[in-house]
C-alpha cells in the first residue's frame, strides 16, 4: 500500500512540474541550421523561440513543443547558420548618405578607379551621362592613394584637367583628406594667403609654395562642411537627404547589422537623424556619437538625450577625432613615416589635432557628466596622448572604466599600449580590414615591416584580457563586418602576405566582437549581442558557416536575412 501511495505521489509531483513549465506560444521558432548564440554556457542550440520582439526560448528542438501553437511560424533554417544581429561600433551612417549622390572612386576590389587617368575618366563620364551643367559642384568619393598605381593623391591641375568651370572636391578613402581644383577653392574662399585652421592643413608645392589643392584633417571637414551649406538649396534639401539615409541604412541592413553607428556627427546630420527618429523611419537601432567640438554649444541639450531609445535613435556618447589615417599619412606618429607624403621631409610623423589639455579639459566634462566617450586614435603618438590623458583624468577620480571609453582604430599601436589598456579599462575597437586593404602599403610605404605587423593587435589583447571590438569605419570600406572577421582571422594582404601572423584570432572571437563585445561597449549586453531568453530578437541568417568553413573562404559568407526585433528587415533575392 505504501509502494502505491509512493508511486500516485511521485507521478502527481511530476505531472505537477511539468504544469509549471510554462505555456507560451512563439510567434516564431528557427530550427534545423547551425544557431550560434554567442553564449560560454551554452554557444550552439538547435532552436530559438521569438514572440514580442525578444527571445522566448533557446534550447533543443524537442523543448520547443512547450512554446508551438496554432499560428506559431516554423522557420527551418534548412542548414544555414543563426546568429545574433550584427553590431556596428563605429561606421558613419550620415557620411554614407551624405556621399550616397558623390561620384564613385573606388579602387578594386569595391570598385574601377586605380589611377589618376581612371579617376578623370569616371568624373568626365559622369558629367557627360548626367548632363551636368557648367558651374555645377561636384564630389567624388573613395580615391585612394594607396591602391592606385601612381600611389599619389591627384592634385588641382589634374583636376583642372576635367574641368575649369565645375567646382570639383575628391574624397579621400579614409575621409581625412580631399583635393579640389581651381574652382572649387574659389567657390570655398580658400585662397593663396589662407591659412592653416588649427588641426588641418592646406597642401602646398614644394618648389613654389602654392596651393596644390588638397586638404588635409579639419581643413577637409571644414571646407566640406562649408560645400554642404552653399549646396543645401540644391538637390541635397532635407527629403533627399533623408532618402539618401535611408538608402544608407539598407546597405548596413543588407550585411547583417542590426544595431547601427554614426561615429561623427556634425553639421546638419544631427537634425536629420532625430528627424527620421521622430517618423519612425529607423528598422534598426542607430547609436550616435555627436563630434563633441562642434557640439559644444548644444551639448546641455543633448545630453539629456544620453543613453535613451527614442524610435531606435540614442545618444551613446560624445567623438573626438584625436589625429587622421595611417594609410593617408596624417595619422600622429612617434617614429617618421616610412615613406613620406609628397611635399614632406623624411622626419614627417603626421600632426596632432588637439593638445593635451583640451583633451583633457573637454573629457573631464564628459566624465564628470558620468558621459563616455569614443576617441579616434590611429597612430602611436595619438593613442599615446589618449592614454595619458585618461590616466590623468582616472588617478583624479573622474575616470572610471564603468563609462567604457572606446579608443577607435588604435592601429599603430605597441606592444607596451596593451598593459596600459588594460590597466585603464578602456576599450580598443580595431579595424582589422586594414591588414587586408592596405596591408601591402602599410608593410611598403607607411610603418614597414615591423610596425605594419603590429596593427589592429587583436590576440595581443585577447591575451591580455581584454575585451576588443572590430569595426568596418564605413563608408572608408562599405558596411562590411564578414571582411573585418575574415581579415581578423587570416591577417592576408592583397598581395597574399600575411601580415603579423601572430595577432590573428579565430573566427569565434571574431564574431564575439562584433556581437556580445559590440554589446557591451555600447552597454546594452543585457539586451543584445548574444541568443538568449529575454535578450531582443536581433538575428542574422548566413549561407555558411564561419566555424567550419575555411577561414580564407569567409569572406564569401552572404548574408541571407537581417531580422529586428523578430521583423525581417531584410531578405536576399
Amino acid at each position: 500500500m505504501r509502494k502505491i501511495f509512493y508511486i500516485l505521489f511521485l507521478a502527481g509531483a511530476i505531472s505537477s512540474c511539468q504544469n509549471r513549465i510554462p505555456k507560451e506560444n512563439a510567434e516564431t521558432i528557427y530550427f534545423g541550421g547551425t544557431i550560434l548564440t554567442m553564449e560560454n554556457s551554452h554557444p550552439q542550440v538547435e532552436a530559438v523561440a521569438v514572440k514580442n520582439g525578444k527571445i522566448l526560448f533557446a534550447g533543443t528542438k524537442s523543448e520547443t513543443d512547450h512554446y508551438t501553437g496554432p499560428a506559431t511560424k516554423m522557420v527551418d533554417l534548412n542548414g544555414k547558420t543563426l546568429l545574433p544581429g550584427f553590431i556596428d561600433v563605429h561606421g558613419h551612417l550620415t557620411s554614407r548618405a551624405g556621399t550616397m549622390d558623390a561620384v564613385d572612386l573606388s579602387p578594386d576590389p569595391y570598385g574601377t578607379v586605380n589611377s589618376i587617368k581612371d579617376l578623370q575618366n569616371r568624373i568626365k563620364n559622369y558629367i557627360k551621362e548626367n548632363k551636368v551643367t557648367a558651374q555645377q559642384p561636384i564630389i567624388g568619393n573613395g580615391y585612394d592613394d594607396a591602391i592606385m598605381t601612381e600611389h599619389r593623391h591627384p592634385t588641382q591641375t589634374e583636376l583642372d584637367a576635367i574641368s575649369k568651370s565645375n567646382p570639383i572636391i575628391v574624397i579621400h578613402a579614409s575621409g581625412h583628406a580631399s583635393v579640389a581644383n581651381s574652382a572649387m577653392l574659389k567657390l570655398l574662399g580658400i585662397t593663396e594667403s589662407s591659412k592653416d585652421p588649427e588641426g588641418g592643413h592646406l597642401g602646398r608645392d614644394k618648389k613654389t609654395g602654392k596651393l596644390n589643392g588638397k586638404l588635409e584633417e579639419n581643413a577637409s571637414f571644414t571646407a566640406l562642411l562649408a560645400l554642404t551649406n552653399k549646396m543645401s538649396t540644391g538637390q541635397n534639401t532635407e527629403s533627399h537627404a533623408m532618402q539618401n539615409l535611408m538608402k544608407a541604412q539598407e546597405e548596413w541592413l543588407s550585411y547583417g547589422q542590426t544595431t547601427i553607428c554614426d561615429g561623427r556627427t556634425m553639421g546638419e546630420s544631427i537634425a536629420l537623424l532625430q528627424n527620421a527618429a521622430n517618423q519612425n523611419l529607423f528598422k534598426a537601432d542607430v547609436v550616435y556619437f555627436p563630434d563633441y567640438e562642434y557640439s559644444k554649444n548644444n551639448f546641455n541639450s543633448l545630453k539629456s538625450q544620453y543613453m535613451k531609445y527614442e524610435n531606435h535613435l540614442k545618444l551613446a556618447g560624445f567623438k573626438f577625432s584625436d589625429d587622421g589615417s595611417p594609410q593617408g599619412k596624417t595619422a600622429w606618429l612617434t617614429q617618421p613615416y616610412l615613406v613620406p607624403p609628397e611635399g614632406q621631409s623624411k622626419d614627417y610623423k603626421g600632426f596632432l589635432i588637439f593638445t593635451d589639455e583640451t583633451l583633457y579639459n573637454d573629457l573631464k566634462t564628459l566624465f564628470q557628466n558620468h558621459i563616455t566617450a569614443q576617441l579616434h586614435v590611429n597612430g602611436d603618438a595619438a593613442i599615446d596622448q589618449a592614454l595619458r590623458v585618461i590616466k590623468r583624468l582616472k588617478d583624479e577620480g573622474i575616470y572610471v572604466p564603468e563609462l567604457r571609453v572606446t579608443l577607435i582604430h588604435v592601429q599603430n599601436s605597441r606592444p607596451d599600449h596593451i598593459q596600459k589598456i588594460k590597466e585603464l579599462g578602456v576599450i580598443p575597437s580595431y579595424f582589422p580590414t586594414h591588414t587586408y586593404l592596405w596591408g601591402d602599403w602599410h608593410y611598403s610605404s607607411v610603418f614597414g615591416p615591423e610596425r605594419a605587423s603590429f596593427i589592429s593587435p587583436t590576440h595581443s589583447a585577447l591575451k591580455a584580457g581584454i575585451l576588443f571590438t572590430i569595426h568596418h569605419d564605413s563608408p572608408v570600406t562599405p558596411p562590411d563586418l564578414i571582411t573585418a572577421v575574415y581579415a581578423a582571422v587570416n591577417r592576408k594582404t592583397r598581395s597574399g602576405m600575411i601580415l603579423g601572423a601572430n595577432e590573428r584570432i579565430t573566427p569565434l572571437e571574431a564574431l564575439k566582437a562584433i556581437t556580445i563585445n559590440g554589446a557591451y561597449q555600447l552597454q546594452e549586453e543585457d539586451r543584445k549581442g548574444s541568443i538568449r531568453a529575454g535578450k531582443l530578437a536581433d538575428l542574422v541568417i548566413l549561407d555558411q558557416n564561419p566555424l567550419t568553413i575555411a577561414p580564407e573562404d569567409i569572406r564569401s559568407i552572404k548574408v541571407l536575412e537581417t531580422i529586428k526585433e523578430g521583423n525581417i528587415v531584410y531578405k536576399r533575392n
